[in-house]
C-alpha cells in the first residue's frame, strides 16, 4: 500500500465505501447477504494493493464472510421486529449448514483463484437471471419440506456458500419461496441462515489460511483481510438496517430486476478478469 498514491487511495476507498453501501442495503432488503456485492469489491481492493494473485480471491471470499457476520445480526434483528424469521428453519439447519461450511472450505483454500473468479461469475450470472425472471413468480402456498430435503440443502448451500464468499442468501430465499413461503419470511430467514454460515465459514477460512496454508498477507489473519474487514463493516452494518425496514415499504419487483442486472454485468466483468488471469 505504501506505493498507491493519494489520489489512488482516496479511489480504492471511495470503491470500497460505495459498495458496502450497495452490499449492506441489498442484505437487509433482498437476504441475499451481501456478499455477492463484496467480494469483487475486495478483489479489486487487493488488485489494486497488489496482493499475490495466488491468495486474493481466496482473502476477498473469506473477508466477505467475516463482514456478513455483524451485517446478518442486524438484517435478522431488524426482521425479527416483523415476525419474519422462521427459527424453527433455521435450527433444523444447524448442523448440516456447518457440515457443508467445511467442506466447502476444504474446497475453497484448495481451488485457484482463476477456478475461484470463473466460480463466482457463473453463479452470479445464475443469480442474476433469478432475481430478474423468476424472484416473484414461485408458489405463494406454504408446503411441508421434508426432513431429508432439509438436511441435503444444508449441506448444499454450506458448502456452495464457502467458496463464494457469501452467506447463502442468494440460495436460501430461492429454496425457501421454492416451498411456497412469504417472501419476506424468505429474506428473513435467510438473513439469519447467513449467520450461521458466515460465522462459521469465517472461523474455517482463518484456519484454512493459517493452519492448512500458512498464509502471511499483510493486515491478515488466515484468510481474513482485517483492512477490508474495517472498511466494510461500519457502513454494511447501517444499511443493513436500512434496507431491512426498506423491505415492508418499498416495489422489491423493480429493485430485483435491477440488482439482477447488476449481478450478469459483475458476471461479466468476473469472467473477463478470469480470461486475464488464467
Amino acid at each position: 500500500m505504501e506505493n498507491l498514491n493519494y489520489g489512488e487511495i482516496i479511489n480504492l476507498l471511495a470503491v470500497l465505501a460505495i459498495s458496502a453501501a450497495v452490499a449492506g442495503f441489498m442484505a437487509g432488503l433482498l437476504g441475499v447477504g451481501g456478499g455477492i456485492i463484496m467480494v469483487p469489491a475486495l478483489y479489486y481492493a487487493f488488485t489494486v494493493l497488489n496482493f499475490e494473485l495466488e491468495t486474493r480471491m481466496h482473502l476477498a471470499v473469506g473477508t466477505s464472510l467475516a463482514i456478513i457476520i455483524p451485517t446478518s445480526i442486524i438484517s435478522t434483528k431488524t426482521h425479527m421486529e416483523y415476525d419474519a424469521v422462521d427459527f424453527k428453519m433455521v435450527k433444523s439447519f444447524g448442523i448440516f449448514i456447518l457440515i457443508g461450511v467445511i467442506a466447502g472450505t476444504f474446497l475453497a483454500v484448495n481451488l485457484k483463484t482463476p477456478t475461484l473468479v470463473l466460480f463466482f461469475s457463473i453463479f452470479a450470472f445464475m443469480v442474476g437471471l433469478f432475481f430478474i425472471f423468476l424472484r416473484e413468480k414461485l408458489v405463494e402456498n406454504p408446503k411441508t419440506i421434508s426432513d431429508l430435503v432439509k438436511n441435503i440443502s444444508g449441506i448444499i448451500i454450506g458448502f456452495i456458500s464457502i467458496p463464494l464468499g457469501i452467506g447463502g442468501g442468494s440460495l436460501m430465499v430461492p429454496f425457501m419461496r421454492t416451498f411456497g413461503y412469504d417472501i419476506r419470511k424468505s429474506i428473513g430467514t435467510a438473513a439469519a441462515v447467513g449467520f450461521l454460515i458466515s460465522l462459521s465459514g469465517t472461523i474455517t477460512m482463518i484456519m484454512g489460511g493459517k493452519i492448512i496454508n500458512n498464509i502471511n498477507t499483510p493486515f491478515s489473519v488466515g484468510y481474513i483481510n482485517l483492512l477490508g474487514f474495517a472498511v466494510f463493516v461500519p457502513v454494511t452494518m447501517i444499511m443493513a438496517r436500512l434496507g431491512a425496514k426498506a423491505v415492508y415499504k418499498i416495489n422489491k419487483k423493480l429493485l430485483s430486476k435491477i440488482f439482477g442486472t447488476f449481478l450478469l454485468i459483475v458476471s461479466v466483468r468476473s469472467f473477463i478478469e478470469y480470461l486475464n488471469i488464467v
